[in-house]
């Protein structure tokens, strides 16, 4: 069998990078004004999405489009304002060195497979940024791709020596000031007058990206426990941010972003979870394989009292003729029979029970991940009869259950009031990310004659890795910011144009 996904039909005809020739907003010197705020020295702290990050790496094109480089080149409209200096790296490629050695990957690139199917492809090519090779700051663009929360207090998150113990951050050691500082230090050594924080994304993000491949840590406020894919616990994510906040309002005005719920982004709207299409001779192979457990084995099951009937009904794996079947998959909160089915009266060997153990078809609340795309519909070992989402089910990895999508819109949901209760504390300006990523999931968003929505590749929005935004999605962003800027301090600060800013396109000549 082939891969039953493929990222067919994204190239639109309309697939460009339109930068159309808009009326814009006067932008001499001293039209606007900075009102209440004093943009003269902008900090912005944050992660991956503050750093300028984009399909699936950090490159230099990338980080000169960041959000806050675009606030920057606003704010010195409205005031005289110092230079807006961010950590470039060497090069249009993306990927890290460390000690010569790749440890990050290039960027992704759209490209089309020998069938004429477009798919992202990593850009051949060596990356240039060498991780020891300090470059000097201080840095306005403190934005570390990877960063959770509680990294931007952590000692030694810089520190050069850290990184080959997995211990430290490889961005942020390529410009911390030393091996044991902070970011939050690095920013406060600075003394901005205005800030920007947009932190968060990554204590539920890594949960999610990985499949739930990890724990909600709940009441659990030691950071040196935990995992890189748990869901930081709420009430230690509201501690910890509200210290950042209060050690950066203390002399600054500033603006907070919360954060943006997975389901808005779309890698886990690309691939849907009935991908599968067989032909009759297939799907009366694979009914009859499954057969004895639909009409045995989980019967047994359930007058032995091992599982519900419920469960029972949720387990049972059916095809049919055509296109649109489920995809299989391993449910980590699914009672595991493994041992169970090796016993009396079912007998089945090691293999099979373990195939067994967790088993279930996909259904309409769970998500599959863009990671899935290539995967499913491979074979293992190049067996025919062993294929993956089909006869052979999805691993954790593949698979964002409703379950586990759960507990990541509480954690999402008691951070953001976390987020609203410091803005409010501290007289802040708040951007809610959360709904316009959600209107851009829905009905998009139209500025300056461009529309953009997350429609994958094509939207405009959202860089090939489907979590990252594209210079123009960091471009609505800014606006976003400039808006609660301009209400909450009295500014006029002028807004971006959006049709100004690249999106994806099908020039693979980065520099």
């Amino acid at each position: 069998m082939k891969k039953y996904f493929i990222l067919s039909g994204i190239l639109a005809l309309g697939l460009v990078s339109c930068e159309p020739e808009l009326e814009n907003s006067i932008e001499d010197e001293g039209f606007y004004s900075n009102g209440e705020a004093d943009f003269s020295n902008y900090v912005a702290l944050g992660n991956s999405l503050t750093a300028g990050y984009a399909d699936g790496a950090l490159y230099l094109s990338g980080q000169k489009n960041s959000y806050p480089s675009i606030l920057a080149a606003k704010f010195a409209l409205a005031q005289d304002t110092e230079e807006f200096m961010q950590p470039y790296v060497s090069d249009d490629f993306g990927g890290l060195l460390y000690s010569g050695q790749p440890i990050a990957a290039t960027r992704y690139v759209l490209s089309v497979d020998a069938n004429g199917n477009p798919m992202p492809v990593r850009y051949s090519a060596t990356p240039t940024t060498e991780v020891t090779a300090k470059v000097e700051g201080p840095f306005n663009n403190m934005g570390v791709p990877g960063a959770k929360s509680y990294h931007l207090v952590a000692p030694g998150y810089g520190s050069v020596a850290g990184v080959a113990a997995g211990t430290a951050n490889p961005y942020f050691a390529r410009f911390a000031s030393s091996e044991s500082t902070t970011v939050l230090a690095d920013a406060l050594a600075q003394n901005p007058t205005f800030f920007t924080l947009w932190i968060g994304n990554n204590d539920v993000l890594g949960f999610a990206t990985s499949g739930g491949a990890g724990e909600y840590q709940l009441n659990n406020t030691d950071f040196a426990t935990y995992g890189e894919n748990d869901i930081t616990d709420p009430n230690a994510f509201a501690f910890v941010y509200d210290q950042i906040v209060q050690n950066l309002a203390a002399n600054a005005e500033g603006v907070l972003i919360n954060i943006p719920n997975v389901s808005s982004i779309p890698f886990f709207k690309v691939v849907p979870v009935n991908p599968i299409p067989l032909d009759a001779a297939t799907a009366g192979a694979l009914n009859a394989q499954f057969g004895a457990y639909n009409t045995m084995i989980l019967p047994g099951l359930v007058q032995a009292g091992v599982i519900t009937q419920a469960e029972a009904d949720s387990r049972k794996i059916t095809f049919s003729e055509g296109a649109g079947n489920f995809v299989t998959l391993v449910d980590e909160d699914l009672t595991p029979l493994a041992s169970i089915l090796m016993g009396e009266p079912f007998n089945l060997d090691a293999q099979t029970a373990g195939l067994l153990s967790q088993l279930r078809q996909a259904n309409s609340g769970d998500l599959i991940p863009l990671t899935a795309a290539s995967f499913i519909g491979t074979t293992v070992n190049n067996n025919p009869m062993l294929v993956n989402g089909v006869s052979v089910p999805l691993g954790d990895q593949y698979v964002l259950t409703s379950g586990e999508q759960e507990m990541i819109a509480d954690a999402t949901v008691k951070y953001n009031a976390a987020i609203a209760g410091v803005a409010q504390a501290y007289g802040l300006g708040m951007v809610d990310a959360n709904a316009l990523l959600d209107q851009l999931g829905n009905s998009g968003i139209s500025m300056d004659g461009v529309s953009v929505n997350s429609t994958f590749v094509t939207g405009g929005a959202f860089s090939l890795d489907g979590v990252h935004l594209t210079p123009r999605g960091y471009a609505v962003i800014a606006n976003a910011i400039i808006s609660e800027i301009n209400e909450t301090y009295d500014a006029s600060v002028p807004r971006a144009n959006i049709g100004e800013y690249p999106t994806v396109t099908l020039d693979q000549g980065v520099q």
